[in-house]
């Protein structure tokens, strides 16, 4: 072979190597993420530029977006040509991403690890039909926040257990003149009301569905929205609470205008350790509060997942983000925000120092976790129950009117 034609021949596969090498170091990721509740933004962009440390090849472009708009951008995004390679997705969704093949299928990649060492009520966050869509990432359950000074300047001497217990020590803190309104829910028409909602269904021992049609319209459902309405009425809660999400409760609760306050595990290092709370170090986190002869806490499962969606031309590195942002020793490291789906994390000091309190309050809350209903229409049946819990608040109609149009009008 001629030197001419040996140096043309290396240098075409040098050329190939060098073309290999760019392809290799332009491979872009674009993941979706919320900007509100669990691990904060900044956290996440700290977390992805470790993986992009660890894997220079591999470039992820983060987008954040409310949890109200989580959702439809994921679904909308499928159909644009572009889309994304990760998102983020609620425990709701996985009925309906799976049946309309938003989300890919990765059962085959989740190692006997990873299977053992994860929570196991952490799974039902990312299957459906025997399947899993995705990891489990933020493993959440609403909480019960009290503001310790209050209570104790009311003769309070422990949180409530029930959540009538709830009521009368809220009228003791009002009567005494300490606050207007103790309570603080998150009930805007959005799905937020439907986690409060559900806690108080849970608690209850109510359905949502029975046999694949409403339930919720009687027994639990109705007692749950009930008290909801009374709790209103009474002007013990925040009358603001209608508009509130998650954030409004977590801000009116740190500047001590509430004395309760149902909100996701983010809320306790926040109020307890941040530098804008007035409420710091007085804050107590106990399960949401049971009903006498029914139930001895009360939680509704808000967790949610990491998966890849059908679109993406890249799913083996997707997948790579994926385990690197559920690994434990990422989740460890930002156990202040979201507590870790795997088990052994609950064993060192590392995550359990300074939350001791939220951590006793987790193992009884998250073995309770209640799920919303599991439907390929649950954004209809959503959509109706946030209305019919709004009617009722305002006094538009009663709670069991209220309940039995939701169910008319859920799609099932």
């Amino acid at each position: 072979m001629s030197n001419s034609i040996t140096r043309a021949l290396i240098g075409a596969a040098l050329l190939s190597a060098s073309f290999a090498h760019q392809a290799l170091a332009e491979t872009t990721l674009n993941a979706l993420f919320m900007a509100q509740a669990a691990y904060s933004e900044a956290d996440v962009r700290a977390m992805t530029e470790a993986f992009s440390k660890a894997n220079p090849d591999i470039k992820v472009n983060l987008e954040f977006v409310p949890y109200e708009g989580l959702h439809d951008k994921t679904v909308l995004a499928q159909g644009s040509g572009g889309g994304y390679d990760v998102v983020l997705f609620d425990v709701i969704w996985p009925a309906e991403y799976a049946s309309n093949n938003v989300l890919v299928d990765v059962s085959a990649r989740i190692t006997d690890e990873m299977k053992k060492g994860v929570l196991p009520g952490a799974w039902t966050t990312v299957q459906y039909d025997g399947k899993s869509y995705g990891m489990p990432w933020i493993l959440d359950t609403k909480y019960l926040f009290y503001n310790k000074e209050i209570l104790e300047k009311a003769g309070i001497t422990a949180p409530p257990k029930t959540w009538d217990e709830l009521a009368a020590q809220a009228k003791t803190i009002k009567d005494k003149g300490l606050l207007a309104t103790p309570i603080a829910w998150s009930w805007a028409q959005a799905e937020a009301a439907i986690c409060d909602y559900t806690t108080l269904v849970s608690a209850y021992g109510g359905d949502f569905l029975k046999d694949g049609k409403p339930a919720f319209q009687s027994g639990g459902g109705l007692d749950a929205l009930n008290y909801m309405v009374s709790s209103y009425t009474s002007g013990l809660t925040n009358p603001n609470s209608k508009e509130f999400l998650e954030e409004d409760v977590r801000k009116v609760f740190e500047n001590g205008e509430a004395a309760f306050a149902l909100n996701w595990t983010y809320m306790y290092n926040l109020a307890n350790a941040g530098a804008d709370s007035k409420v710091a170090g007085k804050v107590g986190v106990v399960p949401a509060p049971g009903v006498a002869g029914k139930s001895e806490v009360s939680a509704v499962n808000g967790s949610m997942g990491l998966g890849i969606t059908s679109v993406s031309q890249h799913p083996d590195e997707a997948w790579k983000y994926i385990e690197f942002m559920t690994s434990q020793a990422t989740q460890n490291q930002y156990a202040k925000l979201s507590l870790p789906i795997w088990a052994s994390s609950y064993e060192d000091p590392a995550v359990t120092k300074g939350q001791e309190e939220l951590i006793g309050a987790a193992k009884l809350g998250l073995a309770a976790m209640y799920p919303r209903p599991t439907t390929p229409k649950y954004q209809e049946l959503s959509t109706a129950l946030q209305q019919a819990i709004q009617e009722a608040l305002l006094g538009q109609s009663s709670a069991e009117d209220a309940l039995k149009s939701a169910a008319d009008n859920s799609g099932l």
